[in-house]
């Protein structure tokens, strides 16, 4: 099963993992998050990286998300990416954490490609032509 790394800014990748919990019942396995703290030492969160990746993967890979290129999280993470190992997306959105918790028992690839259209698709316009799901 893929693993999923959060690197985001404090504390977004806890509150997306609660989120993912919440929605599915239950703490998804094999998924972690590094909240990076203002003024965080760069070398310390891709330590921090490193030692995650490690214990989240099963030898399927791990998919990294982060929040926004540019960002001391996005930054640490273009050491990180080994294609076809470990993989980086920017852009975080419930949808795309949604989408890749659903299909990490498919390879990376698939995993990577689903996350991205969960973020693609999962942005639109909600107004009164827009049917939404019964609560």
């Amino acid at each position: 099963m893929v693993g999923i790394l959060l690197l985001t800014h404090a504390p977004l990748g806890q509150a997306f993992i609660a989120a993912a919990g919440h929605i599915f019942r239950a703490a998804p396995a094999q998924v972690e998050a590094i909240d990076v703290v203002a003024d965080q030492n760069p070398d310390e969160v891709r330590a921090l990286a490193h030692a995650a990746i490690a214990r989240i993967n099963d030898g399927s890979g791990v998919l990294v998300i982060t929040d926004v290129v540019g960002g001391t999280p996005a930054n640490c993470t273009l050491q990180l990416c080994t294609p076809g190992e470990v993989e980086v997306i920017a852009g975080i959105s419930l949808p795309m954490l949604l989408r890749a918790i659903t299909y990490r028992h498919d390879t990376l690839d698939v995993v990577l490609e689903m996350a991205l259209a969960g973020g693609q698709n999962g942005a639109c316009r909600v107004d009164g032509r827009v049917k939404l799901a019964p609560t």
